[in-house]
């Protein structure tokens, strides 16, 4: 099944006379919610929508205590977390110190099979 998206125009952050563009932007379905996903899980196992919920919000426990300890996340085929920052650049090494990040951000890097399922998306205009 296609995912619909639609043309939004779109100009250029900070520069009010920079000519606007069409961007193409996918159309969200709805969401599903943790304990929505967990029943998908449990009904495709043996294990109970608690027990997958439990294991569910566990995981998100532990991924950001394994970030803040220095560590990549790495969850097999799904892919891994990981930490980025940006910084404030110096002339000279000494000048930089933890002050000069000015942004954490946690990355996700998709495991291969998800890699190979996004690669296969279709797309389709709404209203086409």
């Amino acid at each position: 099944m296609a995912i619909k998206f639609n043309v939004r125009e779109i100009g250029k952050p900070g520069d009010l006379n920079a000519p606007k563009k069409f961007y193409a932007r996918p159309i969200h379905s709805g969401e599903i919610t943790l304990e929505e996903l967990s029943a998908d899980i449990s009904h495709s196992s043996s294990i109970t929508q608690s027990d997958v919920y439990a294991v569910l919000q566990s995981l998100i426990r532990e991924i950001p205590r394994n970030i803040s300890r220095g560590y990549i996340v790495r969850l097999g085929d799904m892919g891994s977390f990981r930490l980025a920052a940006k910084s404030v650049g110096f002339e000279l090494e000494e000048d930089v110190n933890s002050s000069s990040i000015t942004n954490a951000k946690l990355l996700f890097h998709a495991g291969k099979q998800i890699r190979d399922i996004m690669q296969r998306l279709t797309f389709k205009k709404n209203g086409s």
